[in-house]
């Protein structure tokens, strides 16, 4: 069926569908609802809310669901169990009911969160239960207009390249929505709380490793989402003051303009409180608890840290705690669009360091092969994009085990009388600094999504002749050492800088990182303002 023809299906689904897509006279607003299924990107399924099948809904959720079912019983004989959360975004609690009921009609017994929990609680409760799969509800960093469906297997971790491919083949073949059994029932599904948080909570403190006491001084912000206890939780010794009008649940994310920790503006409550009571330390989670941002007093001003720089202390911060325990296989695990200066730190204390696609789903399942056969010893892994990972409790980015650390890297710091922009600057001088940013550019609907096509297209043919100093292009559609095929492309120059572009796997981007490294600021900045020139110049032309 062409997108007309889905439009005018929908129209006999429900009465609140009809009513919200006949209010729509814009026809390219219909196409782009149309046009296209949902698909798993790096997050899994994701999108803008509303009726349609390029859309989060009722009826996308149920099609996700009653695949994922099939999957699970094609994969799995006798009994087969999965876990399901959900974080503070509209609809999620509603979504994950929806799922929860699907799986239980399927025959599938059913742990359901009764009250909103993180990613990574999801992953380490999947792990916990010894369940078959598990489901969360979540769009991660999104903006509130979005939602999204995360799929983990029985470690754990979210599902890679072969088994999304499996499960989303088994979601493909579901194409009579009226077969969905939507189920009110409770039979086989068993709510969950406290006691399984409890256990993560206990899971998490055993990767402290900083009790000393120190007057370190923190702010907390969960913007609206589902950090708020946990985190409080595990920093309960420390001395914390929470924004308030970011403490409680709101999917509609009403104090920031994006719940992104990743956006400059999203900590800013969170700062004007720490400028108020003189606090050392700005902490700030999205929305399903994976990520965390910081901001760090200096010199009587609050700098905010990017995830490299973040990466890069805890990765120094980690190793100097646990020295005696590194050996020839302790392994430091970030994707290929992070600096190297926190591989580099690793490399210096022995570690191993070992790259993957982008998506802590590939970093979770080297974790899974180290177990397997044994090879290396997991010690942190971590990305560009504000997540990370100490431990193996959960196989997906943790902000409450990494608020955790950060704290107490902080609190170490602080009783030697510096910061952590000092304890930065003493990394920088050692290994050479690096200035890293990242540009995204949304191109919306269908239009947009062929742009992004024709720029992959325009980078792969000639993007060595539009750069200087190029001296090796990585194309990891073609396939690189035993990673998955992905549409990345990675330009290394001459004097050990790099770009790297791949259109986002959850929202209308195109993504252009940057790493630029110099003997200082001003002459990696140089670099980096001219390659980014000839970027705007090739994306807005």
């Amino acid at each position: 069926m062409n997108y007309s023809d889905k439009y005018n299906e929908w129209l006999g689904f429900d009465e609140e569908t009809r009513a919200e897509l006949e209010a729509i006279k814009d026809e390219k607003e219909i196409e782009d609802r149309f046009y296209k299924d949902l698909e798993f990107g790096t997050g899994g399924l994701r999108g803008i809310m509303g009726a349609g099948t390029n859309r989060m809904n009722k009826y996308t959720v149920g099609k996700a669901s009653l695949g994922l079912a099939n999957y699970l019983k094609s994969k799995y004989e006798g009994d087969i169990s999965i876990a399901v959360a959900y974080d503070s975004r509209n609809n999620s609690s509603c979504f994950a009911s929806t799922a929860a009921g699907i799986f239980a009609s399927c025959g599938i017994k059913v742990y359901l969160y009764k009250m909103l929990v993180p990613v990574p609680v999801l992953s380490f409760t999947t792990r916990y239960l010894g369940c078959n799969a598990g489901v969360m509800i979540t769009a991660s960093h999104n903006p509130k207009e979005y939602n999204g469906y995360k799929v983990y297997d029985g470690t754990g971790c979210q599902l890679c390249t072969d088994d999304a491919k499996s499960a989303l083949g088994f979601i493909n073949e579901i194409d009579d929505f009226s077969a969905i059994p939507f189920c009110d029932s409770s039979e086989n599904i068993n709510l969950i709380g406290e006691e399984i948080l409890n256990k993560f909570i206990e899971s998490v403190m055993l990767q402290s490793v900083y009790e000393e006491p120190s007057d370190l001084k923190i702010v907390y912000t969960p913007l609206h989402g589902t950090g708020n206890i946990p985190v409080r939780r595990v920093l309960e010794k420390m001395n914390v003051t929470v924004v308030k009008a970011q403490e409680l649940p709101d999917g509609n994310f009403s104090t920031v303009r994006s719940p992104n920790p990743e956006e400059k503006d999203a900590l800013n409550l969170a700062i004007e409180k720490a400028r108020e009571i003189g606090a050392d330390l700005v902490l700030g989670t999205d929305p399903d608890c994976d990520r965390v941002g910081i901001a760090v007093r200096h010199n009587g001003d609050y700098v905010l840290f990017t995830g490299n720089q973040t990466g890069a202390l805890l990765v120094n911060f980690v190793c100097e705690m646990h020295k005696a325990k590194l050996n020839e296989k302790s392994t430091l695990v970030k994707t290929i669009v992070t600096s190297e200066l926190g591989a580099n730190v690793g490399r210096s204390f022995g570690l191993r360091v070992e790259e993957t696609l982008t998506g802590f789903k590939y970093i979770g399942d080297k974790i899974n092969q180290y177990e397997k056969n044994g090879s290396n010893e997991f010690v942190i892994g971590y990305e560009e994009s504000y997540g990370y990972l100490i431990g193996t409790h959960t196989r997906d980015k943790d902000a409450v085990v990494s608020s955790l650390l950060i704290c107490q890297m902080a609190a170490f710091y602080k009783n030697r009388g510096m910061s952590l922009v000092d304890a930065l600057n003493e990394i920088y001088e050692k290994y050479g600094y690096y200035l890293d940013s990242l540009d995204s550019f949304v191109l919306k609907g269908k239009d947009g999504s062929e742009k992004i096509q024709s720029l992959m297209v325009k980078f792969r043919s000639e993007g060595k002749e539009l750069f200087d100093n190029v001296s090796e292009v990585i194309d990891y559609k073609a396939g690189v050492k035993d990673l998955p095929k992905e549409n990345v492309l990675k330009y290394l120059f001459s004097d050990g800088s790099w770009l790297a572009v791949r259109p986002s796997g959850t929202e209308p981007k195109i993504k252009v990182y940057y790493s630029f490294f110099g003997k200082d600021r001003n002459e990696a900045e140089n670099k980096l303002n001219k390659v980014r020139e000839i970027i705007n110049s090739v994306i807005n032309r």
